[in-house]
């Protein structure tokens, strides 16, 4: 296990910094004025200058690219003499344990640091770790909501395999495939939200953390049904169609016919072996989309006015506020590369005769 998790934990390291290099060069190449949009139009040119300076944009891309992964590395070797230095320690950004002390540079132990916004020169990780919440919620109500509905609909069909029911649902699968998110979410937005918000009572808009008229903050929970709905409907229709085809596959295995011939209930023999040795595909799946779901949730957050990570990522893109983009996208990679590592450990509880040591 240990030598598996070592393996995985380096080999999801290099995925981060290839992430890494190609946003960053990517968004490098859009033509921006950074330090303008910084402190905006109407400013003096020593200010320019400064706030250039503290963006590093006075260095190249290569040299501004190996700062920002130095940032974000937990060891780093960095200067505590010079004020001047990108990586400074002096800095009120960095939060470090020094490991060995030099004379002018140190190696250090550090959280990782993401840089400031351009628009609003707060840090990154302040900014974004206020919106991951509602996106959490988000992702998991509605992957929750789309394993609940896919498996038992997939069972059900595959039960009645054949049967008129069996083929309507595998039609309406086709059809919430072939649905964008965004698509629905429009069409949701519209009908429940606006035509149907009198016997609804839902909004066509509207944050998850919402300002009462006293100014209070509280939780509107109806605003999380629409995006819910939204973002869960393509899951449910592939989870529905993995769990009819996978139950399909087990249901002819020799191991089912004998637990029948065995006179083993029917409930007993869907349940306990073939639903669980079913499952496999069904749990890749359900886990993969749970990472593409909050991915996924950027236009529709966007679209429901839902003020989450992805609603403030699109608002950072078409502002230009790169600093903010990259903090957003080096996340949700993150959240792949922790989840594909949960995958494979769930698997050995699902199937035994994996090993992930071997």
């Amino acid at each position: 296990m240990f030598k598996f998790l070592i393996q995985r934990t380096i080999a999801g390291a290099l995925v981060l910094l290839g992430v890494i290099v190609v946003i960053f060069l990517l968004l490098n190449i859009i033509p921006v004025n950074a330090e303008q949009l910084s402190v905006g139009q109407n400013t003096d040119e020593a200010t320019l200058l400064a706030t250039k300076k503290k963006l590093r944009l006075n260095y190249s891309p290569t040299e501004r690219l190996w700062f920002y992964i130095s940032d974000l590395s937990p060891l780093s070797i960095q200067s505590h003499t010079d004020p001047e230095a990108p990586l400074s320690l002096m800095s009120g950004d960095y939060h470090y344990k020094t490991l060995v002390r030099g004379t002018n540079k140190s190696f250090v132990l550090k959280q990782a640091y993401f840089g400031r916004s351009f628009q609003s020169d707060k840090p990154v990780l302040q900014i974004l770790s206020k919106k991951i919440l509602p996106t959490a919620i988000l992702a998991c109500t509605a992957m929750t909501l789309a394993s609940f509905l896919g498996i038992v609909l997939g069972l059900f069909s595959a039960l009645n395999y054949g049967k008129t029911i069996d083929r309507l649902l595998v039609s309406i699968s086709v059809v919430g495939i072939s649905i964008p998110s965004y698509f629905s979410a429009l069409l949701l937005a519209i009908i429940f939200g606006y035509y149907l918000s009198n016997y609804t009572h839902l909004n066509i808009t509207g944050p998850l953390v919402d300002i009462s008229d006293i100014g209070e903050y509280f939780i509107n929970w109806k605003n999380l049904i629409l995006p819910t709905i939204a973002l869960g409907i393509r899951p449910v229709a592939i989870i529905l169609q993995l769990t009819r085809n996978s139950m399909l596959d087990v249901l002819s295995a020799d191991y089912i016919r004998t637990a029948t011939a065995k006179g083993l209930s029917k409930k007993v023999v869907i349940l306990k072996h073939a639903l669980r040795n079913a499952l496999n595909p069904v749990v890749t799946s359900i886990t993969g989309w749970f990472a593409s779901l909050i991915a996924g949730a950027f236009f529709v957050e966007y679209i429901f006015d839902f003020k989450g990570l992805g609603h403030e990522t699109v608002n950072a893109l078409t502002m230009f506020d790169f600093p903010v983009v990259m903090g957003a996208v080096l996340l949700i990679a993150f959240v792949f590369v922790l989840v594909n590592i949960l995958v494979d450990i769930l698997y050995t509880l699902l199937d035994p005769r994996i090993r992930i040591d071997a």
